[in-house]
């Protein structure tokens, strides 16, 4: 029932991490070399997700700093990602059919990220 972050083993003695509800992967993160940075891109999100604003892509929007953007794909469904200040995606979610989709994804991390525990798992 709970929000949670949860570091993982990745391929090649890398780590990656997710955001997940009730086990349910919302958003997922690249992989990196160190253990370290995984928690402290985890971290990076607590602090910097809630108030992020989002840039709806799908309407030619654009942002800067730290940021949610809703894209549209190429099957004509929408992912979010989380793009840091430096331009680089920090984490993304799965695509889905519906708009309000990816919105309530973004609303789950902004609200729930910063109190979220973090399980390592790696």
């Amino acid at each position: 029932m709970a929000h949670k972050f949860h570091i993982t083993p990745a391929a090649n003695e890398q780590f990656k991490f997710d955001f997940s509800y009730n086990g349910e992967k919302i958003f997922w993160s690249e992989n990196y070399k160190q253990k370290a940075s995984a928690k402290s891109a985890i971290e990076s999100l607590k602090k910097n997700a809630p108030g992020a604003a989002t840039a709806d892509l799908s309407k030619d929007e654009t942002g800067s700093g730290y940021r949610f953007e809703i894209v549209k794909s190429k099957d004509d469904q929408f992912f979010v990602r989380f793009v840091a200040s430096n331009g680089e995606t920090m984490v993304r979610t799965e695509t889905y059919k519906q708009k309000a989709s990816a919105t309530n994804a973004i609303e789950s991390l902004k609200k729930n990220g910063p109190g979220a525990d973090v399980a390592d798992e790696a």
